[in-house]
């Protein structure tokens, strides 16, 4: 299957054409097809035509912005990337230890050779169809099998030991065993921070089955070296479970597995917030967790689960994502994320004020979603069932929330600093004393106007001023 190649992206291949070069596609856009994946992106390898040259061509074709002036890449609007083929020298150590150069004299089959896996080392003539595959990277697609191209240099670049993970998730494609071998020997210490994040990403978002990559980077050893907050996890006994794999990190990939099916109408950055909440809420597991009275148990986990929690999110350096506080709702997700379960266990003794309180510490709407995929991650057959662990609380809970329209944020204050001097109160502390008190009020139910918050602030102000 061929993509449909955008116009632009053909007339700037005859024009290289005609200057004496070839543009071929390469990467994604040429695999993706071949898996029957609309593409998104477009990255185009330039042969035969100096740094120059080629881009006086693309400057004909509007603006550029240059990525890499070192190996010389391109970028012509939002979609498509153009370069010309890298040839690496590799000086030190590590995911930077090396140089890499733009090489227009490259052959095809050199320039393919550098890259990471043979399903990314194929390329294609937009202008006549031609399909160039010199490591079998086709055959690996029908395989189903993620395979490195060149075990002298794959090494080179530690970052592809993550990279054949998320790529396992994302097309639930199985890792040649010398690949896997290849991994578990590269050290990963010296990856920066956000280039782990992006790797992360695209596995928790991009894939069905985000428990794939998960279990894959555990059996490339890069748990091991990168998540000790994960590691910890492997072996704990699941609490209540007597199944042998009732441990905390099988339940945590059914967790995150559930997490995804439930994310798609989010906006990106509370996917990212659910997804991370859902990975981290056991977090507190390890430290936790007992044989009491005849069966595991795990008293304290969700408060147990804020520090490591923090650790993991200062290591993918999470904070904030489009203005959206994703590090603290995260934090409160984990902190929460057994309340659902616990108000439906009370729902007959529980008030409208526990929801507007709860709203306060993290948005309703996400921990209904971490919470259910927690329940239905511990629904396999072999783990106990409770009626306040199921599925059927979590519904309860969000209907509740929705009722109070509070499952997004909770209830703006009616009292506000500024009545409070209207009624001929001095700026103070005492100011901020009564606004909170009153609020206090409010999230119960017994101020519902302005007049009935006034009305408790004068209260408050006279028991102020007796005092």
């Amino acid at each position: 299957m061929s993509a449909q190649i955008p116009a632009k992206i053909l007339k700037l291949a005859r024009a290289l054409a005609y200057a004496g070069g070839r543009a071929l596609l390469v990467g994604g856009c040429v695999r993706d097809p071949l898996m029957g994946i609309e593409p998104k992106d477009w990255d185009v390898e330039v042969y035969s035509i100096e740094p120059a040259r080629l881009r006086e061509i693309l400057g004909k074709f509007g603006p550029i912005n240059v990525v890499g002036e070192a190996f010389t890449v391109y970028k012509l609007g939002h979609d498509i990337d153009v370069s010309l083929p890298r040839r690496e020298r590799k000086q030190g150590r590590g995911h930077k230890g090396f140089v890499v150069e733009g090489d227009p004299s490259m052959t095809i089959e050199e320039a393919a050779r550098r890259r990471d896996f043979t399903i990314n080392a194929i390329l294609e003539d937009p202008l006549t169809s031609e399909i160039i595959d010199p490591f079998g990277g086709r055959t690996d697609i029908k395989r189903k099998l993620i395979r490195a191209v060149s075990r002298e240099t794959f090494a080179e670049d530690s970052l592809r030991v993550l990279r054949a993970a998320q790529f396992a998730a994302r097309f639930e494609f199985d890792i040649e065993l010398e690949t896997v071998e290849l991994c578990r020997a590269i050290d990963l210490l010296d990856l920066p921070r956000e280039r782990v994040w992006g790797e992360m990403e695209k596995m928790l978002l991009r894939s069905r089955h985000p428990s794939i990559g998960l279990d894959w980077l555990r059996k490339l050893g890069a748990i091991d070296q990168l998540f000790p907050e994960i590691k910890a996890l492997i072996g704990v006994p699941q609490e209540k479970a007597w199944h042998p794999e009732g441990e905390v990190f099988v339940h945590t990939l059914l967790t995150v597995d559930r997490a995804r099916e439930l994310v798609d109408d989010l906006p990106y950055p509370k996917k990212v917030t659910v997804m991370l909440a859902a990975l981290c809420h056991d977090f507190g597991k390890p430290a936790t967790t007992e044989f009491i009275e005849g069966r595991w148990r795990s008293r304290g986990h969700e408060e147990a689960g804020v520090e490591p929690t923090e650790k993991f999110l200062d290591h993918l350096n999470i904070h904030t994502l489009d203005g959206y506080d994703v590090r603290s709702q995260v934090l409160a997700l984990v902190r929460d994320h057994l309340k659902p379960g616990e108000l439906y266990k009370k729902r007959d003794e529980i008030g409208d004020g526990a929801f507007r309180r709860l709203a306060r510490k993290c948005e309703l709407d996400l921990l209904y979603r971490v919470a259910k995929a927690d329940s239905l991650g511990r629904n396999a057959e072999w783990v106990p069932r409770e009626e306040w662990y199921t599925a059927e609380a979590q519904e309860w809970f969000i209907a509740r929330a929705r009722e109070l329209s509070v499952e997004q944020k909770p209830p703006a204050p009616i009292l506000m600093g500024r009545h409070l001097l209207e009624m001929g109160m001095k700026p103070s502390p005492q100011v901020g004393k009564i606004l909170s008190a009153v609020y206090d009020l409010q999230l119960e139910g017994h101020v519902r106007n302005l007049d009935d918050a006034k009305e408790a602030a004068r209260k408050f102000i006279g028991k102020e001023n007796s005092a």
